[in-house]
Protein backbone atom coordinates (compact mmCIF):
# COMPACT_ATOMS: atom_id res chain seq x y z
CA UNK A 1 0.00 0.00 0.00
CA UNK A 2 2.51 2.67 1.48
CA UNK A 3 4.79 2.13 -2.21
CA UNK A 4 1.83 2.39 -4.13
CA UNK A 5 0.37 5.77 -2.13
CA UNK A 6 3.46 7.30 -2.29
CA UNK A 7 3.77 7.13 -6.09
CA UNK A 8 0.14 8.27 -6.41
CA UNK A 9 0.71 11.03 -4.02
CA UNK A 10 4.08 12.37 -5.43
CA UNK A 11 2.71 12.02 -8.90
CA UNK A 12 -0.70 14.26 -7.90
CA UNK A 13 1.18 16.65 -6.37
CA UNK A 14 3.65 17.08 -9.33
CA UNK A 15 6.97 15.87 -7.89
CA UNK A 16 9.58 13.87 -9.71
CA UNK A 17 11.86 11.39 -7.42
CA UNK A 18 14.56 13.66 -7.57
CA UNK A 19 12.34 16.59 -6.39
CA UNK A 20 10.69 14.65 -3.43
CA UNK A 21 14.21 13.32 -2.83
CA UNK A 22 15.51 16.96 -2.14
CA UNK A 23 13.05 17.99 -0.44
CA UNK A 24 13.42 14.90 2.20
CA UNK A 25 17.17 15.41 1.68
CA UNK A 26 17.84 11.53 0.90
CA UNK A 27 18.84 10.29 -2.57
CA UNK A 28 16.55 9.87 -5.79
CA UNK A 29 17.42 5.76 -5.93
CA UNK A 30 15.66 6.01 -2.42
CA UNK A 31 12.64 7.11 -3.23
CA UNK A 32 12.83 4.70 -6.11
CA UNK A 33 12.93 2.26 -3.63
CA UNK A 34 10.04 3.28 -1.88
CA UNK A 35 7.96 3.35 -4.65
CA UNK A 36 9.32 -0.41 -5.58
CA UNK A 37 8.27 -1.67 -2.18
CA UNK A 38 11.85 -2.52 -1.82
CA UNK A 39 12.70 -0.65 1.67
CA UNK A 40 10.41 1.71 3.77
CA UNK A 41 12.05 5.10 4.94
CA UNK A 42 12.54 5.67 8.95
CA UNK A 43 9.45 6.97 11.35
CA UNK A 44 10.97 10.64 10.86
CA UNK A 45 11.28 10.46 7.25
CA UNK A 46 8.09 9.02 6.44
CA UNK A 47 6.44 11.95 8.91
CA UNK A 48 8.07 14.81 6.65
CA UNK A 49 7.12 12.56 3.92
CA UNK A 50 3.49 12.61 4.74
CA UNK A 51 3.75 17.16 5.41
CA UNK A 52 5.77 17.35 1.95
CA UNK A 53 2.87 15.14 0.46
CA UNK A 54 0.23 17.15 2.55
CA UNK A 55 -1.57 13.78 3.52
CA UNK A 56 -1.39 12.49 7.22
CA UNK A 57 0.76 9.11 7.91
CA UNK A 58 -2.47 7.18 8.57
CA UNK A 59 -3.32 7.74 5.00
CA UNK A 60 0.15 7.16 3.40
CA UNK A 61 0.65 3.55 4.96
CA UNK A 62 -3.16 2.97 4.74
CA UNK A 63 -5.53 1.73 1.91
CA UNK A 64 -4.59 2.34 -1.20
CA UNK A 65 -5.39 5.81 -3.12
CA UNK A 66 -7.23 5.90 -5.91
CA UNK A 67 -5.66 8.14 -8.79
CA UNK A 68 -9.31 9.64 -8.51
CA UNK A 69 -8.94 12.61 -11.13
CA UNK A 70 -6.52 11.45 -13.78
CA UNK A 71 -8.80 11.74 -16.79
CA UNK A 72 -10.15 15.28 -15.06
CA UNK A 73 -6.10 16.22 -14.70
CA UNK A 74 -5.59 15.77 -18.39
CA UNK A 75 -8.81 17.40 -19.45
CA UNK A 76 -7.79 20.00 -17.21
CA UNK A 77 -4.35 19.87 -18.77
CA UNK A 78 -5.25 19.94 -22.53
CA UNK A 79 -7.61 22.54 -21.57
CA UNK A 80 -5.17 24.84 -20.39
CA UNK A 81 -2.64 24.22 -23.24
CA UNK A 82 -5.36 24.74 -25.87
CA UNK A 83 -6.28 28.13 -24.29
CA UNK A 84 -2.36 29.19 -24.01
CA UNK A 85 -2.45 28.12 -27.83
CA UNK A 86 -5.16 30.54 -28.82
CA UNK A 87 -4.12 33.46 -26.92
CA UNK A 88 -0.28 33.01 -28.60
CA UNK A 89 -2.58 32.40 -31.90
CA UNK A 90 -4.28 35.74 -31.25
CA UNK A 91 -1.00 37.73 -30.39
CA UNK A 92 0.37 36.18 -33.62
CA UNK A 93 -2.56 37.55 -35.70
CA UNK A 94 -2.39 40.88 -33.91
CA UNK A 95 1.23 41.23 -34.78
CA UNK A 96 0.99 39.93 -38.44
CA UNK A 97 -1.78 42.84 -38.82
CA UNK A 98 0.36 45.77 -36.91
CA UNK A 99 3.32 44.53 -39.67
CA UNK A 100 0.96 44.51 -42.65
CA UNK A 101 -0.41 48.04 -41.45
CA UNK A 102 3.10 49.06 -40.93
CA UNK A 103 4.17 48.47 -44.22
CA UNK A 104 1.30 49.53 -45.68
CA UNK A 105 1.77 53.18 -44.79
CA UNK A 106 5.59 52.78 -45.41
CA UNK A 107 4.95 52.26 -48.93
CA UNK A 108 1.99 55.08 -49.65
CA UNK A 109 4.49 57.41 -48.12
CA UNK A 110 6.96 56.51 -50.24
CA UNK A 111 4.46 57.01 -53.16
CA UNK A 112 3.34 60.40 -51.86
CA UNK A 113 6.45 60.87 -52.15
CA UNK A 114 7.80 60.04 -54.82
CA UNK A 115 4.41 61.59 -56.69
CA UNK A 116 4.51 64.52 -54.75
CA UNK A 117 8.69 65.27 -55.78
CA UNK A 118 8.50 64.28 -59.35
CA UNK A 119 6.41 66.81 -60.43
CA UNK A 120 7.38 69.70 -61.56
CA UNK A 121 6.61 73.55 -60.78
CA UNK A 122 4.29 74.01 -63.61
CA UNK A 123 4.40 78.01 -62.96
CA UNK A 124 8.05 78.06 -63.18
CA UNK A 125 8.95 75.68 -65.75
CA UNK A 126 6.40 77.95 -68.38
CA UNK A 127 7.85 80.93 -67.33
CA UNK A 128 11.54 80.20 -67.37
CA UNK A 129 10.98 78.28 -71.07
CA UNK A 130 9.31 80.81 -72.78
CA UNK A 131 11.38 82.67 -74.19
CA UNK A 132 11.51 86.43 -73.40
CA UNK A 133 9.86 88.82 -76.00
CA UNK A 134 11.11 92.62 -76.30
CA UNK A 135 9.75 95.67 -77.79
CA UNK A 136 12.80 95.89 -79.82
CA UNK A 137 12.46 92.54 -81.63
CA UNK A 138 8.40 93.28 -82.44
CA UNK A 139 8.19 95.22 -85.61
CA UNK A 140 4.91 96.37 -86.95
CA UNK A 141 4.66 97.35 -91.08
CA UNK A 142 3.01 100.29 -91.66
Amino acid sequence: MFSENLKTLRKQKGFSQEELATRLHVVRQTISKWEKNLSVPDADTLIRLAEILEVSVSELLGTKIENENVASDVAEQLSRINEQLAIKNRRSRRIWKIVAIILAVIVLVNIFIAVFFSVPDLNSNTQNNQPAISDETISIDE
